[in-house]
């Protein structure tokens, strides 16, 4: 998380909105402008989170670029590795950075890295159902929650709401817990900053996508999970964090997320084959294009994901030039 913490020391908070539930695109993106020759067919082949959202870019670009099409096939982040090294994926969507040896695999078969571009901002939430009066858990709480292991120094399992000092029908209940499988990026990253890389409690419902879980936790009035906040539905609520026991619980908004104060914020990146001192493929350079466009982040704000700092896009476009 120290990409995204350094753009507050960097002072790149100005000129990006930061209402809790309504980000605004900054207003030095510019509209993406239409080039000749674009055509073809490609495949995106990667993380769930990021299905929709690679939907919604599609449907903008082909506006444009009718003849194009892009196949979407979204099972999880450790999917887009081997597809964008054996070639059978030009886009690889993750929501979780590329592990080194998935890195060294694909520097094996090309002999260059992966370019990563980060593509949106989001906030990993922890779910509850709406009716659930929680104010707040800090991650040691959710790490006993989920953990097996307490990694994070809670003092005792947690497995009931009364625990966590919900009263009435609520203090006897046993806590439901949901998640997501192994193939998944957000199963990792949820597994690395809020289980402190401790093991998930076998009792975890392993879903095989973000809607599954949060349509699972709207039907258990006393279940809990995580998945992008992008899936927020007006059946379940996102749980304020504090990255420790006894500060302040936040939530995961853009300038929450920009700052560090909300534990769980993260980048989307969308990885492609991009060989030193060459563009990338025209219809894979357009596309990136678009998506740090005007269009292309206010649809990030669509599917209920965060904008990008302009000076974050800025850098990101400069990965697609020769040098």
């Amino acid at each position: 998380m120290r990409k995204i913490f350094s753009l507050a020391a960097a002072g790149l908070l100005a000129g990006t909105s930061l209402q809790a539930q309504t980000p605004t695109v900054d207003t030095r993106y510019q509209t993406y402008t239409k080039v000749s020759g674009i055509s073809g067919n490609a495949s995106s082949i990667g993380s769930d989170t990021m299905n929709n959202l690679m939907t919604l870019w599609l449907e903008g670009f082909r506006k444009y670029y009718p003849n194009v099409t892009i196949q979407i096939e979204g099972k999880g982040s450790s999917t887009a590795p081997p597809a964008l090294i054996e070639g059978t994926a030009q886009f690889g969507p993750m929501s979780r950075p590329m592990k080194s040896t998935e890195v060294d695999q694909f520097e094996t078969k090309y002999g260059y890295k992966p370019t990563a571009l980060g593509t949106a901002l989001d906030a990993l939430a922890v779910f509850v159902n709406k009716d659930n009066p929680i104010q707040g858990l800090s991650l040691a709480e959710v790490d006993a929650i989920f953990s097996k292991n307490r990694k994070s120094g809670a003092p005792e399992d947690i497995t009931s709401w009364g625990q966590l000092g919900l009263k009435e029908d609520w203090a006897g209940a046993h806590i439901s817990l949901y998640g997501r499988n192994s193939a998944s990026g957000t199963y990792g990253f949820f597994k690395d900053h809020a289980l402190a890389k401790g093991d998930y409690k076998d009792e975890v419902k392993e879903q095989p996508g973000s809607s599954s879980v949060v349509q699972g936790i709207t039907t258990d009035r006393f279940g809990i999970g995580y998945s992008g906040l992008g899936y927020v539905t007006s059946g379940v609520r996102a749980v304020p964090l504090a990255a420790k026991e006894g500060e302040v619980f936040k939530e995961g908004t853009l300038q929450n997320v920009l700052e560090g104060s909300y534990p769980l914020g993260r980048y989307l990146f969308l990885y492609i084959n991009k060989a030193p001192g060459k563009e990338p493929d025209s219809l894979v350079r357009e596309f990136a294009k678009f998506v740090f466009s005007k269009e292309g982040q206010e649809i990030v704000i669509k599917d209920g994901f965060m904008p990008v700092p302009f000076e974050v896009a800025t850098k990101e476009l400069a990965k697609l030039k020769t040098k």
